[in-house]
């Protein structure tokens, strides 16, 4: 008989747990349809990557501010450095800016008005046009990983919930990295972002969990699982075999 792995990799869902917040619920409702297992975790708990050994992936979910940012930013900087899978949705995007223009982009003051209305250089700031609980057209990027998600489609539709996004004026600083915005909205504001020579580095402003039932996970998702897959498999030591 063939051995099958018994072990299901831990994805760790890092931020703070609310019913009132529209994605957690969603996440509870497809976390069996998973072939990983979903652990909260919260943001206050995460002081180092110590707190997050033993998860095979990352993923910041929506729900900002946090109670700590310093413990988000510190679990989007172990997944980025460490080549963990990551995902990180509508709070998890804005926190992703964050973290790499601090961290690789040396801009160490970049921040979310959220947590600093005053800050001294606001990385995320409110959006012109609320868009809580609306479906809107993304453009995905040519050759992307996002794009491959999507089968290579040029274009679809996605669910947002948010009221903050990227200041537009640091979009130019982005695309001069190698951070990649791979997706737009109609009017060409980032709605996406990635780190192509990652394992699995995905932001987004929009909400996959909440296009997402039990029996249609949404493609995002589900690539993102994949790569939790593969990246806890590629460690022996982690696997516990029956037969």
């Amino acid at each position: 008989m063939t051995a099958e792995p018994s072990y299901r990799p831990r994805v760790a869902l890092v931020g703070n747990r609310n019913d009132h917040t529209p994605a957690h619920p969603r996440l509870d409702a497809i976390a069996p349809a998973l072939p990983v297992q979903l652990e909260w975790v919260a943001s206050q708990n995460v002081n180092g990557p110590e707190d997050l050994a033993g998860f095979d992936g990352i993923w910041v979910i929506p729900g900002s501010p946090y109670a700590s940012k310093d413990g988000v930013l510190t679990a989007i900087q172990y997944a980025r450095e460490k080549g963990i899978p990551y995902l990180g949705t509508c709070g998890g995007f804005q926190h992703a800016l964050i973290e790499f223009m601090r961290n690789v982009l040396g801009i160490t003051d970049a921040d979310d008005v959220q947590y600093d209305p005053d800050a001294a250089t606001p990385v995320i700031i409110p959006l012109t046009c609320c868009m809580k609980g609306q479906q809107a057209s993304l453009h995905l990027g040519d050759g992307t990983r996002l794009s491959g998600v999507y089968s290579g489609a040029e274009q679809t539709t996605e669910t947002f919930h948010c009221q903050y996004g990227l200041n537009p004026d640091f979009a130019e600083t982005i695309e001069r990295s190698e951070l990649v915005i791979s997706g737009w909205d109609s009017e060409n504001a980032p709605r996406a972002i990635e780190l192509p020579q990652h394992a699995f580095f995905i932001g987004t402003l929009f909400q996959p969990e909440l296009s997402s039932e039990p029996d249609a996970i949404h493609p995002l998702i589900e690539a993102f699982a994949a790569a939790v897959l593969q990246h806890a498999t590629a460690i022996p030591q982690q696997l516990v075999y029956t037969n």
